[in-house]
Parts: structure tokens; C-alpha cells; sequence
């Protein structure tokens, strides 16, 4: 039972469920699935079943075995990626592979080099569904919240949520990774990682962060484009709680 869907609530054994939308037409129109196939299905507790379909046209329910025994799949320090929103679908990559590798969540942002890109809300449901098809295809027991776009005011308002919080910079003392994470998440519960724009973060942005309780790290001696420093420093802090 490789093909695994998301359902809303909180189930139990012998419960029927119905599939979303897009997820029958998926089911029906390219998986060619018929009643009585199996798959798995994961309620809104991130509680994995075993299921057998019944297909009725584009309507397609699911009835629920007992509970699957997956073990930990989910990351045990919980990091959000606040990533500032980039120009052309490069925002879908960070989403994707950010779910791929255990994100609980990620933020779209809209700071002061953020000019003209598409931060509407369709572009925010766009990477909903995004997250959803990869939390699926990898195996994951919840989808990370999307939210909705913050501005540099309302995400500076949330440091005070999280255990720890970066903001990766150019600028920043070159300290490795490893000697950051080491040294500082080995008993944190949350992790905020703030990631910059293609033309990186004003001094004074940095700055406000700071003020607020971030650390500015360096990601080494070479510019990473802003779609590969999220999933850099998010595999470097899994890596470092061995969740990787």
C-alpha cells in the first residue's frame, strides 16, 4: 500500500471516510483505482490506516482498518522555514523539498526586495497542494501548515514561538553549521529559520531580527541561491538532532 491520502478529523478502526476532491479524481483518473483496492489513509491526528476503497463515479470513500504501526516518521524538533517568496516557481521547489525532508511548517514572506512577485492567496493555495502531494509521496504522517504571507513586522511578532531563531545572512561571522547546531538545538523543541530573498536581506533587516532574538548564521563561503539555503540549513539542523 504505497498510495497514502490525507483525510480531515480524528478517526478509528472500521470508520468510513471520504476522499477530497482532487484526491478521487487522482484516485479514479490516474491511479485507476477501483473499489476494494487498497491504500493507506492518514486522519488529522497523523494516525496511519490501512484502507479499502469503494469507488462510486467521482465520489470515493475509504473504510479504515486498525492503525498502521509506521514508527517515528515525523522529525521530533519541529523547524518552520520562513522563506521569502522568489520569483517564478522556484517557491514550489522550496515547498516540495522542505515537506520532502520533515518541515512542520512554512511561511511565506514578503520583505523589502520581495518587489512584484505573485503572493496572492491563489499562489498560497498552489503550495498547499504542493505540500500535500509531498508529504504524501514521502511518506509522512502530517502535511506542514502553509500560512499565509507575512510581512516583516507580523513574522518578527512570532520569534517569541520558537526555542531558536536564524536568519540566514552573507554577512554573518562565518561560523560552521555544525558548531551553531551543536552547541545550541541539542535540547530546543522549535526552530524558526528565516531565509532571504534573491537579493538577500538589508542590513537593517538583519538587524531588527537580532533585536528580536534571531542569530545571523553564515552558509559557508559561497552565495547559495535562496531555494537551496532553506533546504541546506534545514538538513543541517536535522542532521545535527540525528533525524537525518
Amino acid at each position: 500500500m504505497r498510495d497514502r491520502f490525507f483525510v480531515e478529523g480524528i478517526h478509528a478502526a472500521g470508520d468510513r471516510v471520504a476522499l477530497a476532491a482532487d484526491d478521487a479524481r487522482k484516485l479514479v483518473t490516474v491511479l485507476r483505482k477501483r473499489s476494494g483496492d487498497r491504500v493507506q489513509v492518514v486522519d488529522s491526528g497523523g494516525v496511519a490506516y490501512g484502507a479499502t476503497l469503494d469507488v462510486d463515479g467521482r465520489n470515493v470513500g475509504a473504510t479504515l482498518d486498525e492503525p498502521l504501526d509506521r514508527g517515528a516518521v515525523e522529525a521530533a524538533l519541529r523547524v518552520t522555514i520562513a522563506q521569502a517568496v522568489p520569483k517564478g516557481q522556484k517557491m514550489d521547489l522550496v515547498v516540495e523539498k522542505a515537506t520532502e525532508l520533515g518541515a512542520f511548517a512554512i511561511v511565506p514572506v514578503r520583505s523589502a526586495r520581495v518587489v512584484g512577485h505573485d503572493t496572492s492567496p491563489g499562489k498560497v493555495e498552489r503550495w498547499r497542494r504542493i505540500a500535500k502531494s509531498a508529504a504524501q509521496q514521502s511518506g509522512r504522517l502530517r502535511v506542514p501548515e502553509i500560512a499565509d504571507v507575512h510581512d516583516a513586522a507580523a513574522l518578527l511578532a512570532t520569534f517569541g514561538q520558537f526555542d531558536r531563531v536564524y536568519i540566514a545572512w552573507e554577512l554573518a561571522e562565518p561560523v560552521p553549521l555544525r558548531d551553531v547546531f551543536d552547541m545550541e538545538i541539542a535540547e530546543a523543541g522549535s526552530v524558526l529559520v528565516v531565509i532571504g530573498p534573491e537579493g538577500g536581506f538589508s542590513a537593517d533587516e538583519v538587524e531588527r531580527a537580532v533585536q528580536a532574538g534571531a542569530r545571523a548564521i553564515s552558509l559557508g563561503r559561497r552565495i547559495l541561491r535562496t531555494e537551496t539555503a532553506a533546504l541546506v540549513v534545514l538538513s543541517a539542523i536535522l542532521y545535527a538532532r540525528r533525524e537525518l
